[in-house]
């Protein structure tokens, strides 16, 4: 019985021009799409979810969020040289105060290793830098908010180390979306543009993550043998837990990596959040980066940031 459902739901997605030749793969805009079993049997309504994928903001404001309110942080970062050895570190406890606006950061315990600092005390690292500019406010900061619509990160207006860092965030918090300004990247990054479908393998799930039900959209970089060309994309890997209540990014894994003649890198990130209030915030952080840029020395470095004890004082 279970089969000629599947079947009858196939074929009038079929006539929609949407189902591809097997019951279980959707075609939505040239992306071949795998659906499990659970996802057949419950009937979704597979382009529409795509587009809500592709429009999601929830996990942008996530990061926006820790703007205005108040937090206490674990940051663990560790620098390797070309050995994998450790040749820098920073372990901290940290607090952010947050009001009307306004915001800075507490360093309420520090252990240091190594070059972390320069003798201006200013960071010596890249990925420090960026860390820094996601978790930390060394000076007040104020005219801070966490409305995305109309927010859209953007390298405009930027250059130097303040453009790169902007182009980072936007490859970080917009996964999938074209980066304008990046050279040699530009539009690799677009993993739902019909022009890249075809070197990626998608595929729709539903499993438990963190205590609820979610749906789990995976997409990834085909192998040569599969008609892929990893050359060509940014996105090796990424994988999205959404709340099938709300529909918000409860977590996500992605790997990204590319080599063009000025820079190279491969970095994994792995993000899982909770809920404060009304509010959904990034609760870890898991960062394993490789940066290599031109007039700048190579990095290996990996951090952990572990949020908690969330307050509200706006």
């Amino acid at each position: 019985m279970g089969r000629r459902i599947s079947i009858f739901i196939c074929f009038l997605l079929w006539g929609a021009g949407l189902c591809a030749q097997t019951v279980d793969t959707v075609v939505v805009e040239k992306k071949v799409i795998t659906l499990s079993e659970v996802i057949i049997r419950n009937n979704i309504n597979v382009p529409s979810f795509i587009e809500r994928i592709q429009n999601d903001t929830s996990f942008y404001k996530a990061f926006k969020n820790l703007r205005i309110l108040q937090f206490t942080s674990l940051n663990d970062i560790m620098m390797f040289d070309r050995k994998g050895d450790m040749k820098a570190s920073l372990n901290s406890r940290t607090s952010q105060w947050a009001a009307n606006g306004c915001r800075y950061t507490n360093v309420q315990q520090e252990k240091v290793t190594g070059d972390i600092y320069d003798r201006k005390g200013q960071y010596n690292y890249y990925t420090l830098e960026l860390y820094a500019s996601i978790f930390f406010a060394r000076d007040t900061v104020c005219g801070e908010n966490n409305i995305v619509q109309g927010s859209e990160l953007s390298a405009k207006g930027k250059s130097g180390i303040q453009k790169h860092k902007e182009q980072l965030k936007m490859l970080f918090f917009n996964p999938g979306k074209p980066i304008s300004g990046l050279p040699f990247i530009g539009s690799k990054t677009a993993i739902f543009d019909e022009d890249m479908a075809d070197r990626y393998a998608y595929s729709l799930d539903m499993a438990e993550r963190l205590g609820e039900l979610c749906y789990v959209f995976s997409v990834r970089a085909k192998e040569k043998e599969e008609g892929g060309n990893k050359n060509k994309v940014v996105i090796d890997e990424m994988v999205t837990w959404f709340s099938t209540k709300t529909f918000e990014v409860l977590a996500r894994n992605y790997s990204l990596s590319y080599k063009a003649g000025v820079y190279d890198f491969d970095v994994a990130m792995e993000v899982e959040m909770a809920h404060f209030g009304e509010y959904l915030v990034p609760k870890v952080l898991r960062y394993n980066g490789n940066w290599d840029l031109v007039f700048k020395k190579r990095e290996r470095g990996v951090f952990t940031a572990t949020l908690f004890d969330f307050r509200d004082n706006n």
